[in-house]
């Protein structure tokens, strides 16, 4: 009975799949996407958000939104807090521009709202036609590089330096100082961690980002166990042994309730606002559909002429899951491209995304395991994963020179500005500039045009 109506709700012999192969397929994604449930908290909880809440609400947002893609679109792809989008969230609308982080969800909220609006029309469809292809392979190289630079800082391993300005940790300067057992194994753990990550990678090993958290975190655990890592509160080094002083009561989900509805909407109607909710409408935006087009293509689910059936759907899942994440506590939620890993595995329906979706609540429970994960462990995780990101680089053609010139200028100034909404900035108005002056004016849409006049009064209001 049970399996004719999973047969009913998700057809799996229509998409020629058994409910085992996509059990074991949702199993397999969320293997490889768990890692937010340490890097989300680890990077929203700079801007001074509460980190235990964080993690409750990062798994109870990717279930609920993973179980709308099940419910809108009964397609096999997984939801979760946005890499990138969450760094731009805590180093660039926080820390950098100044906003509280209320402000910033209620920018996210805005988005999430202004998403479902378009998602319910085809402009986000007609949106995606207008920019062009490099620039979007671009922003997704540029926030790669940026993620990698913060795990990096995360982890000591690049430091501030006064003569260089940024500089490699230096371990003869630890041993002087007498901080190697803080912070110096930290930053050999690290590098360990990476290249851990990187063999199993390179052996095809599912679940790789996960181990390498898993693997760094064991190493840093060993190494307090044996005193060869001292934790440092005052340095921000602490403890990577969970805290079970609590007994059975440790298990139980963290309270959401500090950052639980605190959206702050009192600055919604200035034009910064605006270009906050600009930039993360950008990003989210190509990083969704670039997303559900790349794995639809890896699981034959395209039509000849390269549309994706039932498209909208997707796409209100994604919207919708922003819009609770946002409510709920957590930066914007989008389609994780680790959904391939679970599409290779054989998941082709919303089962798949349902036993993804069932794992993330049973996490729930699971808190002081995730809490004690250091930034060094998510290191790996952050450089691995700007790794696969900076790997579109290859497609953008560089013998075209006003297209490769603006995505060199988009790439380049995320990790040197420090900033993925300057990055979109600059990259944006070289491109319409580039093209308008070489002739090639056809080449830039009216929306584009629109865009780069935005960002240009940014630079000049702001």
């Amino acid at each position: 009975m049970q399996e004719g109506m999973l047969e009913r709700v998700f057809h799996l012999r229509e998409n020629g799949t058994t409910a085992r192969t996509e059990i074991m397929a949702g199993v397999t994604t969320f293997m490889t996407m768990a890692y937010i449930l340490a890097v989300n908290p680890a990077i929203l909880s700079v801007t001074g958000m509460d980190k235990g809440a964080l993690l409750t609400v990062t798994a109870l947002a990717s279930c609920f939104a993973t179980l709308l893609m099940a419910a809108f679109a009964n397609y096999p792809f997984a939801l979760s807090a946005g890499m990138g989008l969450n760094a731009y969230f805590a180093f660039t609308v926080v820390k950098q521009m100044g906003y509280s982080w209320e402000m910033a969800l209620a920018a996210v909220f805005v988005e999430g709202i202004i998403f479902i609006v378009m998602s319910l029309t085809n402009i986000r469809q007609a949106i995606f036609n207008t920019i062009p292809l490099s620039m979007k392979q671009a922003v997704s190289v540029g926030i790669g590089l940026f993620i990698a630079l913060i795990g990096l800082f995360n982890a000591h391993v690049i430091v501030a330096n006064p003569a260089t300005k940024i500089a490699l940790f230096s371990f003869k300067q630890s041993l002087l100082t007498g901080t190697f057992h803080s912070v110096g194994i930290t930053v050999v753990l690290s590098v360990i961690g990476i290249l851990f990550t990187g063999v199993l990678m390179a052996k095809n090993v599912k679940g790789n980002i996960l181990w390498g958290i898993l693997f760094t975190w064991l190493l840093g655990v060993v190494c307090e166990l044996t005193g060869l890592y001292v934790p440092d509160p005052k340095a921000g080094m602490f403890s990577v042994l969970p805290n079970l002083s609590a007994g059975l009561a440790s298990f139980l989900p963290a309270d959401p309730s500090p950052i639980f509805l605190k959206l702050d909407l009192s600055r919604a109607f200035s034009l910064d606002f605006a270009v906050v909710v600009l930039a993360f409408l950008f990003v989210d935006l190509f990083d969704t559909l670039g997303t559900l087009m790349g794995v639809a293509s890896k699981a034959d689910m395209l039509r000849p002429d390269g549309t994706l059936p039932r498209i909208k759907g997707a796409l209100m899942a994604d919207a919708c899951g922003t819009v609770l994440g946002a409510l709920m506590g957590t930066s914007t939620v989008t389609t994780y491209v680790e959904s391939a890993s679970g599409v290779s595995e054989g998941g082709r329906t919303g089962l798949t995304s349902v036993t993804v979706a069932v794992l993330f609540f049973l996490s729930l429970f699971l808190s002081p395991v995730f809490m004690a994960i250091p930034a060094f462990a998510t290191t790996p995780a952050l450089v691995i994963v700007g790794f696969l990101m900076v790997s579109s680089i290859v497609k953008i053609d560089f013998t075209q020179l006003t297209e490769a010139i603006p995505a060199y200028i988009c790439i380049i100034a995320m990790p040197f500005a420090y900033s993925i909404s300057e990055g979109i900035s600059l990259g944006i108005i070289s491109y319409a500039v580039l093209n308008t002056l070489a002739g090639r004016a056809n080449r830039v849409s009216p929306l584009m045009y629109i865009l780069a006049v935005i960002f240009l009064l940014k630079y000049v209001l702001l």
